[in-house]
């Protein structure tokens, strides 16, 4: 199985859901080989609920995922936290849905939940939580207690800052923070929209149904990360395609 675990179904927070968008997204994803994503949409991001309430219109879900036509899309959500990281949440849809209504009074960032407080919502309902791109300037999460961080089930090796950061800079720092606590390391592309999906995604021998499934194989390191060769290039061209679209469909 090859799998991105932090993919985006909106151009931005501000946009509203858009299912030929989104199915542009799934399109790119099986044409570069993969065979599943998790959707980690922001749990903050406008009219979240027309994202899980479109899909279920759209496609059948066995509470684990939605399948287009063979397809499949974990569900999740990216989180806000107190401490100012990102936080990727994955699982059954009803325990996830149960969480994104607890956190509805979290929303806006003088509110965000801590960190240690989204564990206790997530650990007991069997929940997959990864640290997004832990040394992200604008929302890292390396500075946090490393009791809380070895919690994590993985951390982030994203995409976006594997561009911006520098991939050696960025491999070797969130490797050696995984290292150091004990904690693996999964691949995310942070794609909002075609051009960054595939940039880099995980391979996995087998074939997977849940997402407890996933987390124990990731923990029994059966997996390996991959990273395209034009990575640099289809995160540049993500960047200034999404600057132009925004401009236009952002939602005042």
């Amino acid at each position: 199985m090859k799998i991105d675990f932090h993919i985006h179904v909106k151009l931005s927070k501000k946009t509203n859901f858009d299912i030929d968008h989104f199915n542009s997204i799934l399109d790119e994803a099986v044409a570069n080989g993969l065979d599943a994503i998790t959707l980690t949409e922001h749990f903050n991001t406008h009219r979240f609920e027309d994202v899980y309430g479109t899909l279920d219109r759209m496609f059948p879900c066995n509470n684990h995922y939605y399948d287009r036509d063979g397809f499949k899309i974990f569900t999740g959500m990216e989180v806000d936290v107190a401490e100012g990281g990102h936080i990727l949440v994955s699982g059954p849809k009803d325990k996830l849905l149960e969480i994104r209504a607890i956190l509805e009074d979290h929303t806006s960032p003088d509110r965000f939940i801590g960190l240690e407080r989204l564990f206790e919502l997530c650990e007991p309902r069997g929940m997959m939580v990864i640290g997004g791109h832990p040394f992200r300037e604008s929302n890292h999460l390396y500075h946090v207690d490393r009791e809380l961080l070895k919690r994590f089930d993985a951390f982030d090796l994203n995409g976006k800052d594997l561009h911006e950061i520098g991939i050696q800079e960025n491999i070797a720092k969130v490797l050696t923070l995984g290292e150091e606590l004990g904690v693996p390391v999964v691949a995310g592309s942070d794609a909002h929209q075609m051009f960054q999906v595939g940039c880099v995604h995980n391979t996995f021998v087998g074939n997977f149904e849940t997402i407890a499934d996933l987390k124990a194989a990731i923990r029994a390191g059966a997996y390996k990360r991959v990273l395209s060769p034009s990575l640099h290039l289809q995160v540049r061209a993500a960047n200034l395609v999404k600057k132009l679209l925004k401009k236009k469909t952002e939602v005042v």
